[in-house]
């Protein structure tokens, strides 16, 4: 049986110049408006969503259709299936990476975006606009609405749809109104490591949390991490740690056992493949982080949910 510190100290130890691994950096994404219309609304039915880790300085609020998988929002990962709604802040870095694949089913969205002063630098700072302010703002942390969202539903399906252009942008305030006054919802990103800091240091941040989201399902190299940093891997491991107040193996086991946790209740995979699915290439070190973690094993705590339903 392989030694965890073993296997860490081999991973982190990696050549960067001989590793497969290239260094994911979250995309910056330039998006345009229609000459007629001040925000963009898209619709996608592909067979998998595929933008990349990303960002823009838009605020955006996706639908899902169709479809499940994962959704990475800032360092949040969570499962996503159909009627899936989020709303998220400018510049709040973010993909949905479709799984579980299924013939002849496509994945399916709707995409609304639009630029912070679209309706005029002072637009929202209007007393009837408060609500909506608010929930802008909130929406730094990504916002996911739970429970009955039909009434949005509609209105989101709508819009693709309205030629007007004028009733498009009242749909459009409609709904923020409508999400702005529910009291349904949860922030993903609670701890917005982001928020604070200077617009560099969150570039720079943003390119190590892309490098883990693109692989910490497999091999991880602090060679890589740091590069994609621009940084020694000395002078990164302390500045990772000042930064996000974990070590960067901690925060790669983070993704890993969230993501185990999550197949461990919604699929029916063995225990052993969702551990090397997840990134542990030793399932004896699975097993231990594990219950480290959790204080249970990943058995119990899927059997728990098991007798819950």
């Amino acid at each position: 049986m392989a030694n965890l510190w073993i296997i860490l100290t081999l991973l982190l130890t990696e050549d960067c110049n001989k590793s497969k691994l290239s260094i994911m950096k979250p995309t910056f994404e330039t998006i345009s408006s229609p000459g007629d219309t001040s925000f963009l609304v898209r619709k996608f039915e592909e067979e998998s969503f595929r933008a990349p880790y990303h960002f823009h300085p838009q605020y955006e609020l996706t639908l899902i259709l169709s479809g499940n998988g994962k959704r990475y929002v800032g360092t949040h990962m969570e499962d996503y299936a159909t009627d899936d709604l989020v709303l998220l802040g400018s510049n709040l870095p973010h993909c949905w990476k479709t799984e579980n694949l299924i013939p002849d089913q496509q994945s399916g969205s709707v995409v609304i975006q639009f630029h912070p002063d679209f309706m005029g630098q002072h637009f929202f700072s209007r007393p009837e606009m408060n609500s909506i302010s608010q929930l802008l703002k909130n929406s730094n942390y990504g916002i996911k609405f739970n429970g009955n969202i039909s009434k949005f539903k509609n209105n989101i399906i709508s819009l693709p749809q309205e030629k007007n252009t004028f009733k498009k942008l009242i749909l459009l305030l409609e709904t923020l109104h409508e999400l702005a006054l529910t009291p349904d919802y949860v922030f993903l990103n609670k701890q917005n490591l982001l928020a604070d800091l200077p617009a560099i240091e969150k570039e720079r941040l943003n390119k190590v949390i892309a490098y883990i989201v693109e692989n910490f399902r497999e091999k991880i190299s602090l060679n890589q991490a740091a590069a994609a940093a621009n940084m020694t891997p000395q002078a990164f491991c302390k500045y990772f740690k000042k930064i996000s107040r974990k070590t960067f193996i901690e925060a790669v086991t983070d993704y890993r056992i969230d993501f185990a946790m999550q197949e461990l209740v919604n699929t029916n995979k063995p225990v052993a493949q969702i551990g090397f699915e997840s990134g542990f290439n030793d399932i004896s070190n699975f097993y231990k982080t594990f219950k480290e973690r959790l204080k249970i094993s990943p058995l119990s705590y899927r059997n728990g949910f098991v007798k819950k339903l």
